[in-house]
């Protein structure tokens, strides 16, 4: 009789410790999601300070080269939630055509309000694109301007103090507005012609 009692009160202390765990952790998380929620992280603001075009050539059949340099400036807005870029690549598409390789951005922390600006290359060696792309960029040549899309793909993490949250996917798109110089007729240059804010979705 004596042993039962001792065994009952074994499992009703270990039934009390699990409850008690349980408990702290439920506490915890709860105080993580309500600073998370009261400190309500803004997205990083994205902008495209500037496109430059080394190369930029259509061949047959429908084959396109593009090599560009471009510069993407990135802010934290947030005054105590601090940013993981665990990871970024970069890539140009021509009208939802992907035209380059996706160049990586080294991983980093982006502290509160700070500013980080990246100028990686892009290069695409004759990358095949569709029948009707290639004649709606020859029309866009005749017109004397184009489009181009700069794209992040990615993932992040928020900081808050001690804590980091889990990986949050990062789309960014920026539009690069470029038009055909001719001054110099027998070769045309591209120039990029404003600063552009980016798209982003987290």
């Amino acid at each position: 009789m004596a042993k039962d009692c001792g065994k009952h009160g074994n499992d009703h202390l270990f039934r009390s410790a699990i409850a008690c765990i349980v408990f702290l952790v439920i506490v915890v998380l709860l105080i993580v999601l309500i600073v998370f929620l009261v400190l309500r992280p803004h997205k990083p603001k994205f902008y495209l300070q500037d496109a430059t075009v080394l190369s930029f050539n259509l061949s047959s059949p429908n084959l396109l080269s593009t090599y560009l340099q471009v510069t993407v400036s990135s802010k934290n807005p947030n005054n105590r939630v601090g940013v993981y870029y665990d990871r970024l690549d970069v890539y140009a598409s021509y009208m939802n055509q992907q035209i380059t390789l996706p160049s990586p951005i080294v991983p980093h922390y982006q502290g509160h309000n700070d500013v980080d600006v990246w100028s990686p290359y892009l290069r695409g060696d004759a990358v095949p694109i569709a029948p009707f792309l290639a004649a709606a960029l020859s029309q866009d040549e005749s017109d004397g301007y184009f489009f181009l899309w700069i794209k992040i793909d990615g993932k992040l993490r928020w900081k808050v103090g001690s804590w980091r949250s889990g990986h949050y996917h990062l789309f960014v798109n920026c539009p690069a507005y470029l038009s055909f110089d001719r001054s110099r007729s027998s070769n045309p240059s591209i120039r990029f012609q404003r600063i552009a804010t980016c798209s982003v979705d987290i």
